[in-house]
């Protein structure tokens, strides 16, 4: 079998790891994200959202079109099933965290507490047959929280990271995969 024909039948199935460190300058390489660095266990896996603006301009008979793209933007959305207080530091530019004698608090709000941190974000998705999947990303949570609680069912945090550029030539996303041997 060719490679090309292997990664023609390629299929990614499953989840997996939703990894945050705060970004200072920076983009981490995919390798330095660990086990340490989990912002939380994942329910419902994460979505990863990419999308151009275009602006075309044509004559009235429609012979001479020109197409160009004007914008884009990306987002990496993902339901966080295990988290505590500190996890909101990571999804609020306002929390603020303290901690004493046994207990946590985070304070939400004021936008005059507006930290202005950005984070890399690494989604992890292993798979053994057919090659690992990484996301990079460098992005902020702007589309806030809600935490429901309920009697029969867990509380899911919906994260939703906008993309933003990672490196001076405006990279907003790192797919980086294994490439599957040929059998």
């Amino acid at each position: 079998m060719s490679e090309n024909k292997r990664d023609a039948e390629t299929i990614i199935l499953g989840s997996g790891d939703l990894m945050i460190k705060e970004y200072t300058g920076a983009i981490p390489d995919y390798t330095d994200f660990t086990e340490a660095d989990l912002l939380g266990r994942i329910q419902g896996g994460a979505t990863l959202e990419y999308k151009g603006t275009w602006y075309e301009a044509k004559d009235d008979t429609g012979k001479a079109v020109k197409t160009i793209m004007t914008e884009e933007e990306a987002t990496l959305k993902s339901g966080i099933i295990t988290w505590n207080g500190k996890t909101l530091k990571h999804l609020c530019s306002t929390a603020r965290v303290t901690e004493a004698d046994g207990i946590r608090t985070v304070k939400i709000g004021g936008v005059g507490n507006h930290d202005g941190k950005s984070y890399a974000l690494c989604f992890h998705h292993t798979d053994r047959a057919d090659g690992d999947i990484w996301l990079v990303i460098r992005g902020v949570n702007q589309a806030g929280f809600s935490l429901a609680f309920a009697k029969d069912k867990e509380t899911v945090i919906d994260a939703e990271f906008k993309c933003l550029p990672q490196d001076e030539e405006g990279t907003l996303i790192q797919y980086i995969e294994e490439i599957a041997q040929t059998v």
